[in-house]
């Protein structure tokens, strides 16, 4: 197995590039700006270059090499039309300062993307300027405070959010300056209303809630609780995240929702990880509108505009317009899906989900027996009581079957967690072998702890020190030579 770093494969005198024959005047660089040391860059051969970085390519773990079950965290196959759509030349190289009659195309997208957004979701405007659904979240969140601040209702600075949320719910509450209020799940995994009734008043600003919820169970009170949130003056505001299980059934703004985050990246197929760029589009309803950040973009008669003169905006949230390459992507997979198509991928999504959730509760413990939507969550307690094999152990042991692992120890209600997520695009054959795997797996586990308790065996590292790697990160080749 190839384990090397290309400073192992180096060698003096070494190069990869051919410089043309030099058709300047020489200049001599003045001393002051020559460096003293030597720089320590591997010295190799172009031949080298290509067959290093293709073998280092090949152990990357991604969504074009394998099911990739990651709950709450919808790893979508990314659509090859959609690169080739992003890679278009009247697209691709189109400049943000261009006058707007020359991008008029580039804003029609962006317009009819927002319109598309809302009509799927049922809110009547859209933002897309945010980079991310954590960037949204403090967009819809700073959204919130800017319409309570409108009407001097100052004294609310409470955000509500249920325990099975999403960490960033809270995190993104409390940058934007509110205070949280945890509120617990009932018996079958949705908010407990009698809890929520006793936490809200007139110092609630609102309350965040994915749905279906991070346990994959769609929340049945949800009239109720918009209805909790609106009486006592609040707003109501949607986490994004889940929605891939409810396109063309369910829409967030006919639930009672006022604010909502999407993730292009998880239910609209743009490429997901690695930090960005990425594109977290806020809606709202219409009496939220004037709040959006500028610009907006307009339509009058046939020609689009960027709409600046918003005296109640909260500003602008991302440099130029967003991540427009990630909007050309999931305008290209609405477009090529049509409104029966992601009707379907909701259908496919959350049959996938169930038949591997009825496959394996019985050789893992279901916390919540109930028809999940697109992800559902198993326990390793059991397991780990009997065995002393965790959770841990069996995401290191499903490495050794190439498989990534999913979500583990998420969402913190359930005793060592493990979040399944089988997307749409998945064959039956796909899931009938991770189903196979996870089985095999559990019977290791009682045969032979110590064989999950090492893994995983054959990956091109063994298990890490996830701990001291935070501790003391080694960043450089140098710093272990």
């Amino acid at each position: 197995m190839y384990e090397k770093v290309i400073y192992e494969i180096s060698s003096k005198g070494k190069k990869g590039y051919m410089l043309p024959p030099q058709d300047v005047p020489q200049y001599e660089v003045p001393e002051k700006y020559l460096r003293k040391t030597d720089n320590h860059l591997p010295e190799v051969s172009e031949r080298e270059v290509m067959s290093h970085f293709v073998n280092i390519s090949s152990k990357n773990y991604h969504i074009d090499k394998g099911f990739y079950p990651l709950g709450s965290c919808t790893m979508k196959y990314n659509p090859k039309i959609n690169e080739a759509m992003a890679r278009l030349d009247g697209l691709a190289n189109i400049h943000p300062y261009q006058d707007e009659k020359m991008v008029q195309g580039a804003l029609r997208l962006m317009y009819e993307l927002q319109g598309s957004l809302g009509e799927i979701t049922g809110m009547d405007a859209f933002t897309l300027q945010p980079a991310a659904g954590a960037h949204g979240e403090k967009t819809g969140l700073m959204l919130m405070h800017q319409y309570h601040r409108g009407r001097n209702d100052l004294k609310r600075d409470k955000i509500i959010v249920p325990d099975s949320s999403h960490g960033t719910n809270p995190a993104s509450a409390a940058m934007t300056g509110f205070k949280i209020i945890e509120v617990p799940s009932n018996e079958r995994g949705g908010v407990d209303i009698e809890a929520l009734k006793n936490v809200v008043g007139d110092d609630t600003a609102g309350l965040m809630l994915t749905n279906p919820s991070t346990l994959g169970l769609f929340e049945e009170n949800i009239t109720e609780i918009a209805g909790i949130i609106h009486g006592a003056g609040g707003l109501l505001y949607y986490d994004g995240a889940n929605m891939n299980a409810i396109m063309g059934y369910a829409r967030p703004g006919d639930m009672g929702f006022d604010i909502i985050h999407l993730n292009l990246h998880k239910t609209f197929t743009t490429p997901h990880g690695g930090g960005g760029p990425g594109a977290g589009p806020v809606g709202v309803k219409e009496f939220l509108k004037e709040f959006l950040p500028v610009p907006m973009i307009d339509k009058k008669d046939e020609t689009y505009t960027l709409r600046y003169d918003m005296e109640n905006s909260i500003g602008k949230v991302k440099s130029f317009y967003g991540n427009f390459g990630m909007l050309i992507r999931a305008y290209t997979y609405i477009l090529t899906m049509g409104s029966d198509g992601l009707k379907h991928v909701s259908e496919m999504a959350v049959l996938n989900a169930n038949y591997l959730k009825e496959n394996l509760k019985e050789y893992y413990q279901l916390p919540y027996d109930i028809l999940c939507k697109h992800e559902f969550v198993l326990s390793g307690k059991s397991m780990k009581k009997k065995y002393g094999v965790s959770t841990m152990d069996i995401a290191k042991r499903l490495i050794d079957y190439g498989y990534h692992p999913p979500s583990v120890y998420f969402p913190l209600i359930v005793e060592e967690a493990i979040m399944i997520e089988p997307t749409e695009t998945e064959s039956k054959e796909t899931l009938d072998e991770f189903i196979k795997v996870m089985i095999t797996i559990a019977k290791e586990a009682a045969e032979n702890p110590d064989l999950l308790h090492e893994a995983p065996h054959h990956s091109p590292v063994r298990r890490l020190d996830d701990s001291g790697a935070a501790r003391n990160p080694i960043l450089k080749w140098q710093d272990i030579e």
